[in-house]
């Protein structure tokens, strides 16, 4: 102690004030941010009455600079030289500005206003409903000026390049009309509402049959069809083992047979089979019609139904699910339509029941018309209905009927609901046949 005390006094004061002034210097105390040693610039001048060309001026030591020319493009560099050719097509002032960083994190930003007295492209279109077929609306693009291309967005359709273009709309109900037009990577759009003052009485008469199968073949047709097989239970307690053996196609018809294997009543005591189209054919709006015979007795449960193509990703119930038709054995010669959504799913389904008292001996068509604005379930004919679906609002939880579904067929054994009274073993084996399968769609005029 005595020693340190020592050395201490012995130093000199001039000495002290040298060495704290050089630890001063060495470690940087004193950085001011607010004081860069750099200063952001730019210049721009008008090649045109349209167009600006932006050059950097900025001067000092800095690393980054992001450019913003007020007319929702820009850049991020860190290239001091390159110079910008930009495009504005309407009339106005736009903001434009540039930032500067240094490697120690100063920041300085300098703004600028370009005047644009004129407008280089006005998006304009004009909608026209046909006075004797006021279901079509013919659509035609009068934008002034030059532009890259350009583009119809109505109902579902995106309609490219049409500068004349035909427009149907087939329900009564108020249309937002799009015409969205690019120059340059810049995109200008221009909407329009209509109203649609009735419903198209030809609508489903002059609906297009866009694919069928028709089961004329030998074999299922995996083109169309994928087996899915397993004795998991299905999400409903279902006792089947789904193979691929329990199909046939004979004289122009789809047999599904569920068959009783052994003498317990367990999982895996029966098997049966369940095709879907999944990733092969899909469908987004349409007259889907299926005819067929059903199976009949206590613990069958089959089924004619379709699921969201987004099943894999947005998972059930929220893909959607419409059940165009379901029989369970123990209740005969009645078939139900229902729809699961979030909103509603399982025993809070939205559906109903029809009578049908020949649903086992005769073969029916069990159809679906989907169209945008709602799901419309019938047997035989489209004004035979069973249940209609059209939710006044429609949201993500209720309507995820806007993408497109594949087909599920299927006979199940047991499970929740199909052996909610017991199986009634003597009746095995049974099948539903399947004598087609159509899908009608709109087609442009």
């Amino acid at each position: 102690m005595n020693t340190y005390t020592m050395t201490i006094k012995s130093i000199k004061l001039p000495s002290l004030f040298l060495t704290v002034v050089l630890l001063i210097t060495i470690f940087g105390c004193g950085k001011n941010d607010s004081s860069p040693s750099f200063k952001a610039d730019f210049s721009y001048e008008m090649t045109d009455g349209n167009h600006a060309q932006f050059t950097n001026k900025s001067e000092g030591e800095y690393y980054s600079l992001i450019w913003n020319f007020g007319n929702g493009t820009g850049d991020t560099t860190t290239d001091k030289k390159q110079t910008y050719q930009v495009y504005y097509p309407e009339a106005g002032a736009f903001e434009a500005s540039l930032r500067l960083t240094d490697y120690t994190g100063n920041n300085q930003t300098v703004s600028k206003t370009i005047n644009i007295a004129t407008n280089d492209l006005e998006v304009s279109f004009t909608a026209e409903i046909e006075p004797t077929n006021p279901n079509y609306v013919n659509l035609k693009n009068t934008t002034t000026g030059e532009f890259d291309s350009f583009k119809w967005l109505y109902r579902t359709e995106v309609i490219e390049n049409e500068s004349e273009h035909t427009a149907y709309f087939p329900f009564s109900g108020s249309y937002v009309i799009e015409l969205q037009v690019f120059k340059n990577n810049n995109s200008f759009s221009l909407k329009k509402t209509l109203a649609i003052a009735q419903d198209d009485p030809n609508y489903i008469p002059n609906l297009t049959l866009t694919w069928a199968d028709e089961f004329d073949g030998s074999a299922v047709n995996t083109d169309f069809w994928t087996f899915e097989t397993g004795s998991s239970g299905w999400g409903n307690n279902e006792l089947q083992n789904y193979t691929n053996q329990n199909t046939q196609v004979v004289d122009g018809k789809l047999i599904i047979t569920a068959k009783k294997v052994n003498e317990n009543t367990s999982v895996g005591s029966y098997t049966s089979s369940r095709i879907v189209t999944k990733g092969k054919k899909e469908f987004k709006y349409g007259k889907m019609e299926i005819r067929a015979k059903l199976p009949s007795g206590r613990g069958i449960w089959p089924a004619i139904w379709m699921l969201g193509s987004n099943f894999n990703t947005a998972g059930w119930p929220a893909c959607g699910e419409m059940d165009i038709m379901e029989y369970v054995g123990y209740e005969p010669n009645v078939v139900h339509s229902t729809v699961h959504t979030t909103s509603g799913s399982g025993g809070n389904g939205s559906g109903n029941s029809m009578n049908l008292t020949s649903c086992e001996e005769e073969f029916h068509i069990y159809g679906l018309l989907w169209t945008e604005e709602k799901l419309t379930f019938y047997v035989d004919t489209p004004d035979n209905i069973i249940h209609t679906y059209n939710p006044a609002v429609k949201t993500a939880e209720n309507w995820p009927f806007n993408q497109p579904a594949f087909f599920i067929l299927n006979v199940a054994v047991g499970g929740n609901w199909g052996g909610a009274q017991g199986i009634d073993n003597s009746i095995f084996p049974q099948s539903m046949e399947i004598d087609y399968v159509h899908v009608y769609q709109e087609s442009l005029k």
